[in-house]
């Protein structure tokens, strides 16, 4: 018998499976491919926790790889500190199928360790539980999403006390203790009675919520001028069935922004997200009806956020329709504005720095460079973000600003230290408000940026391999593009290569390759850690838009394989 059949059935015959998860691995004993799919491994522990489908096996999301995970973190937690078990974790959940019961999951294996969790009472963003741990002093925290994946897909985001998703070399350690906990064997519970009797169990609720607004909303540079003409901008919003309609709209009406309108059809928490299969901004898809509200009440601009509200995507009403930004786009009309603001309120530091990830657009240098501030470059992933903010508070050396990614993330302040569509939501709202008092949109002003510092363009090409097939898949690309390098791609020659394997430019080992090509393109590839995909990112800079984005497709051509 294979080792993945001999998995399968001591699932079935374990007294510790429940009986409904025993049904549907019943109903799969004549389909051995999806046998073999959901018990060849282990669902991973990875350097962000767990993500994966839902399901039965080894190999999915489900109470019993989510205790596992809870287990050995809290082991890592308790090592590490002896006081981790009264600094306790903070844990919060999105609108996804079954996060709410892996959230009291998650907090009954802490319990069952002698540890505090402190648990919300319902969905919230990701960026409050950052500021959670921070404000409780916890030791960690755990956040259960899987962001901007399909609906059949769950995840368990772990972080640190610093409020930053587990860094290197923490995650693997962690994944070290994971790997010691039998699946049923190894695992505490304690119920949730008995917990709150024991002062284990405790929930939060508006008292945090009131904090983190407060502390998101204190982002905001020219709160007199948004009192002055905030009302005349129009806002639709949209939270894609996830977690952001409570602290985007309440933060919205007290930075005094008073004609929101929310996208009726995706406003309720829904974890089949009904209206977007792919609930992620970064899609124009999503919004779709969003556009169509936006033609009824006049909007000016519209704002998405992703199922747990870490990510926000942007729509712009132009004289030629609604314009989609990119998160690059975003990301440096935000940067620019910061700085232009702080600089006419006197308020940016002579050491002040920005962040962004190696894979994010190259017009953030150049902002930086004209303003006279540092930018610091990081790995992908906003926990290295956060980490700069972190060492700055350390060292002393340094005022964070901004940080930004590609893939729409951003955080304007150092109240959290992970991506925050709240802050993020206002920031942008407030700049929209003030060009549309000057007589200019949002696209007006990125075009007087582009005029300024060039037409950059960047795009992205993501293939998903999925299963066991997909993961050599994956790897043989990758080894083919490190072993096998071209001189130049669509006629621009190759200046440099950088393989982070090895761990180069002070930043921790990671699976990512960069090619620097000749006026100022460049390319990167990398597996995602959290989906089933390889990532090709590309940048250029061209004379014209038009010419930017003929480069960038001629690139595309030539790197991504057919």
């Amino acid at each position: 018998m294979s080792d993945f059949m001999k998995r399968y059935e001591q699932w079935l015959a374990s007294s510790a499976v429940d009986e409904v998860t025993k049904e549907e691995l019943r109903a799969l004993r004549d389909n051995p491919k999806e046998i073999e799919e959901r018990f060849y491994k282990d669902l991973e522990f990875g350097t962000g926790g767990l993500r994966g489908v839902l399901g039965a096996g080894t190999n999915r999301m489900n109470v019993y790889t989510v205790r596992r995970a809870t287990q050995g973190l809290v082991n890592y937690l308790i090592l590490k500190d002896p006081e981790a078990r009264t600094k306790g974790i903070a844990i919060a959940y999105d609108s996804r199928h079954l996060s709410d019961v892996f959230a009291r999951e998650t907090a009954a294996v802490a319990n069952a360790n002698g540890m505090k969790a402190y648990v919300f009472d319902s969905l919230r963003p990701t960026p409050e539980l950052s500021f959670a741990i921070r404000e409780l002093g916890c030791k960690g925290g755990v956040v259960l999403t899987a962001s901007h994946n399909p609906s059949k897909y769950n995840g368990y985001k772990a972080y640190w006390e610093d409020g930053c998703q587990v860094p290197p070399p923490m995650d693997s350690e962690i994944i070290r203790e994971v790997d010691k906990v039998d699946l049923f064997e190894g695992v505490k519970a304690m119920p949730r009675e008995e917990a709150e009797k024991a002062g284990l169990y405790i929930e939060l609720g508006k008292e945090m919520d009131d904090k983190f607004i407060a502390a998101a909303t204190a982002c905001m540079i020219d709160k007199e001028a948004v009192k002055q003409c905030g009302k005349d901008l129009k806002i639709v919003y949209t939270p894609l069935h996830g977690a952001g309609l409570m602290p985007v709209t309440r933060a919205l009406a007290e930075a005094g922004f008073t004609n929101v309108y929310v996208v009726p059809s995706q406003a309720q928490p829904d974890g089949d997200f009904p209206t977007a299969p792919f609930p992620n901004p970064e899609f124009p898809s999503v919004f779709e009806p969003g556009i169509q509200l936006s033609e009824e009440v006049g909007g000016d601009i519209l704002i998405a956020t992703d199922p747990d509200a870490d990510r926000m995507g942007v729509m712009v009403k132009t004289k030629d329709g609604y314009r989609h930004f990119t998160g690059n786009m975003t990301g440096c009309l935000l940067l620019s504005y910061i700085l232009e603001a702080r600089c006419k309120t006197g308020t940016l530091q002579d050491d002040a720095f920005a962040v962004k990830t190696i894979v994010t657009t190259e017009m953030g240098r150049a902002i930086a460079q004209d303003y006279g501030i540092e930018l610091r470059e990081v790995l992908t992933g906003f926990k290295y973000i956060g980490e700069q903010i972190t060492r700055s508070e350390q060292t002393g050396k340094g005022h964070y600003v901004f940080g930004f990614e590609e893939s729409f993330g951003y955080l304007c302040g150092t109240y959290a230290r992970d991506k925050d569509s709240v802050s993020a939501a206002l920031m942008i709202s407030e700049m929209a408000a003030i060009y549309k008092a000057k007589g200019m949109t949002l696209m007006d002003a990125l075009e007087e940026i582009y005029q300024k510092y060039g037409y950059y363009k960047e795009t992205l090409v993501s293939l998903t391999f999925e299963g066991m097939e997909g993961v050599a898949k994956i790897k043989g690309l990758m080894e083919d593009l490190r072993n096998h390098p071209k001189d130049s791609y669509a006629g621009l020659k190759v200046l440099e290569i950088k393989d982070y394997s090895g761990g180069i430019d002070g930043l921790p080992k990671s699976n990512v390759l960069r090619f620097s090509l000749e006026k100022n393109c460049w390319f990167c590839a990398r597996p995602s850690g959290t989906e089933p995909k390889i990532k090709f990112y590309f940048g250029v800079k061209g004379t014209s838009l038009a010419e930017a984005e003929a480069m960038a497709k001629a690139l595309e051509a030539e790197v991504v394989p057919q």
